[in-house]
């Protein structure tokens, strides 16, 4: 099983208000980990903490409004967790956003601009903020979120494509700090990449319930993906692409 499972672990969800937040919170509460969650917005978040706690009764799910675009913020976030809490275990990293356009030359630079700051500058203050706790921690693991696009991007796709890319690169930067520091016993603790096409819940086959979201990731799929993580010792997952979908 590694070096760790989820019981008595404690991870902190960046994005927990969000669907497949939402999912994550369930399954790691499910799993028997505290699970401490943040977003920008409090009322998403606090239905999100809630609807955990109810499913799985007993279960430690904290939340709290934290700017993950401030990196004092982020940092000040990780130091109550770990302080409350007595360690962090996993950050596991939802914050997603996409804008597209139609051809390459339509391209928007403000969708760069945008996407820039929620694909990558959380990613980067995250892992900033997280990545000696997680060090000190028997089983830490940092959990990124990507899309293949990042490995094929498309015309239509060109700032989101680099975002995810970008968020990649620095994920790998921040597992070789992780390989380093294990040294000749290697790592104990791991960043990993999941690898989607897209996202699908409920809510969006509600919508469009002729839509066949084919090479879709539903979102409880993902959760399951994150637990996963833990169950496989850190030098297997360290620096990996883990995918969930068909490889481009």
């Amino acid at each position: 099983m590694g070096n760790g499972t989820l019981e008595g672990a404690v991870i902190a969800v960046a994005g927990a208000g969000g669907p497949a937040g939402r999912a994550a919170l369930l399954r790691l509460a499910e799993a028997g980990a505290t699970v401490v969650g943040a977003d920008n917005d409090p009322e998403r978040l606090a239905e999100a903490v809630d609807a955990a706690r109810y499913a799985h009764g007993g279960a430690t799910v904290t939340g709290e409004t934290v700017d993950l675009l401030d990196l004092e913020s982020t940092r000040a976030w990780a130091e109550r967790t770990e302080n409350e809490f007595g360690r962090v275990d996993g950050l596991v990293h939802l914050v997603g956003g996409w804008r597209g356009s139609q051809t390459f030359t339509k391209t928007s630079l403000d969708d760069w601009d945008f996407l820039e700051l929620l694909l990558v500058r959380t990613v980067q203050h995250t892992s900033l903020a997280f990545h000696e706790a997680l060090q000190r921690s028997d089983r830490g693991r940092y959990v990124l979120i990507s899309a293949s696009g990042a490995t094929r991007p498309t015309a239509g796709n060109a700032a989101y494509a680099a975002g995810k890319a970008a968020a990649e690169a620095w994920t790998l930067a921040m597992a070789d700090y992780f390989r380093k520091a294990g040294g000749e016993q290697g790592p104990t603790s791991a960043a990993a990449i999941l690898v989607v096409k897209a996202l699908v819940h409920d809510a969006m086959r509600a919508e469009r319930p002729n839509a066949k979201f084919a090479g879709f990731t539903d979102v409880k799929d993902l959760a399951e993906a994150v637990a996963g993580v833990w169950e496989k010792p850190a030098a297997e997952v360290n620096g990996n692409r883990l995918w969930l979908t068909e490889k481009p």
